[in-house]
């Protein structure tokens, strides 16, 4: 998995759709949902650690982009 559609697409094989409106809160559930499919073992570790990297990249940069905005 290399970007955030990846991850969306990833997870609507497992009947997953998230769209909240909140980029941030999307991430952040995304994160939640990936940690309870591998918890579950549906999901390989390289699957999990691939998005989960990518995820929580996505996530500092976003947190980020909102503290500057706040400036």
């Amino acid at each position: 998995m290399k970007t955030i559609y990846d991850i969306q697409q990833f997870l609507k094989k497992y009947g997953t759709v998230i769209y909240i409106g909140d980029r941030l809160a999307d991430l952040e559930l995304m994160e939640s949902e990936l940690k309870e499919l591998f918890q579950s073992q549906l999901i390989e570790t390289k699957e999990y650690q691939s998005a989960l990297l990518l995820l929580r990249h996505e996530i500092q940069l976003e947190k980020e982009k909102n503290v500057n905005k706040k400036r």
